[in-house]
């Protein structure tokens, strides 16, 4: 989590899955949570679309996305840099 001015803005890192779209990628994000009762823990996917300007990740790239104000009907997410290639 980043913050900017007095709001907190939340970044995650995930692999690029779809790079068909012009300045558009799509991020897996996975996450390890527990159950409260059962005390299992298990991964959560989800898929967030990433707006990237200049078209320089690729498919399998790790990659670092924030928060931001929505682009589109479905972007509402920036890439800030790649992690790993």
């Amino acid at each position: 989590m980043t913050i900017v001015g007095t709001k907190s803005i939340k970044e995650m890192i995930g692999e690029v899955v779809s790079d068909k779209t012009d300045k558009t990628r799509v991020v897996l994000v996975k996450a390890v949570k527990t159950h409260p009762l059962y005390k299992k823990r298990f991964v959560v996917k989800k898929k967030y679309y990433a707006h990237d300007a200049e078209n320089v990740s690729k498919l399998g790239d790790i990659v670092k996305i924030r928060e931001m104000k929505p682009m589109s009907r479905t972007k509402r997410w920036l890439m800030l840099e790649i992690v790993k290639k």
